[in-house]
């Protein structure tokens, strides 16, 4: 590729919130390499809940438009900073989208996750949606080896929200068993097959019997039809009366009961999403009579993302993809991501 070829690139951007209209594939100038930062060829991203999100509202998120869409991205390093040790040209590397101070007591600790003045790629600022990208080397994390791109960029945001959910917080141990609703998006199947590969007994609930079946061939033990069959009962005869360890959702309001009844004695409801609500019934007296612990979580911190990334290649884990799309092809792409069909992630190629 010659030198003017490279001095532009294909970008999706909103210019607006409310609808496919707003979401626009524009020729924008390739970024110029900043000090500290790796100039990446993107070659691929995913689709996350917050795309969507952003597309139809925004409300929250302070950012200014245009702005370029994605929190996921994979690519090869272009160029770094002279006598950098930690990439190096030609290497292929995955995103890790959240942007901390460094500064804030939070960050100090080693929970950078909790930032005070966190920027996301692609909510905050220019997200991984581009052929190019310049970002901080600290951004940057090494692909597993046994991964493609789109597999490996999914990585960024589902799989990591999962990890911190199930062992940083939930602190999941191989001999207990957990319940995880809502199995065809892509945090619950990320959780679904990080508590399978360490041995733990995982019971998935979904509303399709498609997608049960599904899971059941990626390492789900038992599938329960959220629509057919009451929840909490099914998994009060799964587990001899007795109930799971831990719970993973995302769905909120529409589940929360049925959660928390499901649970054990002394047992770990963790959530990082309210898709149906996010008012549920407390139920205190359950909370309180058996003890039962509510944790929140989303996202991750950079040691998190590296430990995340060292396992993934260590067991070959793959992600579950669903689909890919070209650049040019984002409102498709927008479209299967909110279409209830959709099993596993929602891949973008770049297209150099």
């Amino acid at each position: 590729m010659n030198e003017s070829m490279q001095e532009t690139m294909k970008t999706v951007v909103i210019t607006g919130h409310g609808g496919n209209e707003v979401v626009e594939v524009r020729q924008g100038e390739r970024p110029r390499r900043r000090p500290g930062e790796a100039l990446v060829r993107l070659e691929a991203g995913t689709l996350n809940q917050v795309d969507l999100y952003m597309r139809n509202s925004g409300a929250g998120i302070t950012h200014e438009l245009p702005l370029v869409m994605g929190l996921d991205g994979a690519g090869v390093v272009e160029e770094v900073e002279e006598g950098e040790t930690r990439l190096a040209a030609g290497q292929r590397v995955v995103v890790f989208p959240n942007l901390t101070c460094g500064q804030c007591e939070f960050c100090q600790r080693g929970d950078d996750v909790l930032c005070t003045r966190m920027k996301l790629m692609g909510e905050h600022v220019d997200g991984t949606f581009a052929q190019w990208l310049s970002v901080p080397v600290e951004n940057l994390f090494p692909m597993p080896a046994h991964l493609d791109f789109v597999q490996a960029a999914a990585l960024g945001v589902n799989y990591l929200t999962a990890w911190r959910m199930l062992f940083t917080r939930a602190q999941l141990k191989p001999w207990e068993t957990v319940l995880v609703f809502g199995v065809g998006g892509g945090v619950s199947l990320a959780a679904m097959q990080l508590a399978a590969s360490i041995g733990a007994r995982v019971i998935v609930t979904s509303r399709e019997d498609e997608k049960l079946q599904r899971a059941l061939t990626l390492g789900a033990h038992e599938a329960i039809n959220g629509r057919s069959e009451e929840v909490a009962r099914r998994v009060m005869a799964l587990t001899d009366g007795r109930g799971v360890d831990v719970v993973v959702e995302n769905v909120g309001e529409a589940v929360w009961a049925s959660a928390m009844k499901s649970l054990v004695r002394g047992g770990r409801l963790v959530t990082c999403g309210a898709t149906s609500g996010d008012q549920p019934p407390a139920d205190l007296k359950r909370l309180f009579i058996r003890q039962l612990q509510i944790i929140g979580s989303t996202s991750g911190n950079a040691a998190e993302f590296r430990e995340l990334l060292a396992y993934v290649e260590r067991h070959r884990i793959i992600p579950v993809i669903d689909s890919v799309y070209p650049l040019e092809a984002i409102h498709e792409a927008l479209e299967r991501l909110e279409s209830g069909s959709r099993m596993g992630k929602v891949g973008l190629e770049m297209g150099h």
